[in-house]
């Protein structure tokens, strides 16, 4: 016969993997702190009205306005009880670090390459190694299978290459390309 569990372990057995109130509160103090952050970063920005009396420190004013709403009703909601309508959010209980280096280091070599290869190739790249992780992450096995990995970068091709061509050709905003015609 099993003894009954104290408490305080009941009351996690019955909130499964959800954070404590503490942990709760927390992250509504940092999404405070972050849109304190974005409100100290807008205070960089010109205030000089523009089209239709709106100039360009409005929008990161209302986004950095209503994530500090946001944050202090994380923290109040913390504070009264928790999230009492919180599910658990299953999946497993420690992080993939191998599917997140492999994403991670898909935006990594896009960010450090894009200037030297172009944005097609950079993009690609990114795409290519992102799924790669994905997949990990997923359990998938034989992930660098010449086959599987050329339909990645091929993919990743059909993605990133009309998005250039589309911003360079007919928006007229450039991004960096591998050869200075504007087609790659």
């Amino acid at each position: 016969m099993s003894e009954p569990l104290p408490s305080s372990e009941l009351h996690a057995a019955d909130a499964g993997s959800v954070p404590s109130p503490r942990w709760q509160a927390a992250v509504g103090a940092a999404v405070v702190l972050v849109a304190v952050g974005m409100a100290l970063g807008a205070l960089q920005i010109p205030g000089d009205a523009g089209y239709g009396g709106v100039g360009p420190n409005f929008l990161p004013w209302l986004c950095a306005a209503v994530l500090g709403l946001c944050g202090v009703l994380l923290v109040r909601e913390a504070l009264s009880g928790g999230y009492r309508q919180a599910a658990d959010p299953g999946g497993e209980r420690h992080a993939a670090l191998l599917p997140f280096a492999w994403v991670t280091a898909g935006l990594l070599l896009n960010a450090a390459l894009i200037e030297t290869l172009g944005f097609i190739v950079g993009c690609t790249l990114c795409y290519a190694l992102a799924v790669q992780g994905l997949r990990r992450a997923n359990g998938q096995t034989g992930l660098l299978r010449p086959r599987a990995l050329a339909v990645d970068v091929f993919t990743g091709l059909v993605i990133a290459a009309p998005v250039f061509w589309l911003f360079t050709q007919f928006l007229a905003i450039n991004l960096p390309g591998l050869t200075k015609t504007g087609w790659l």
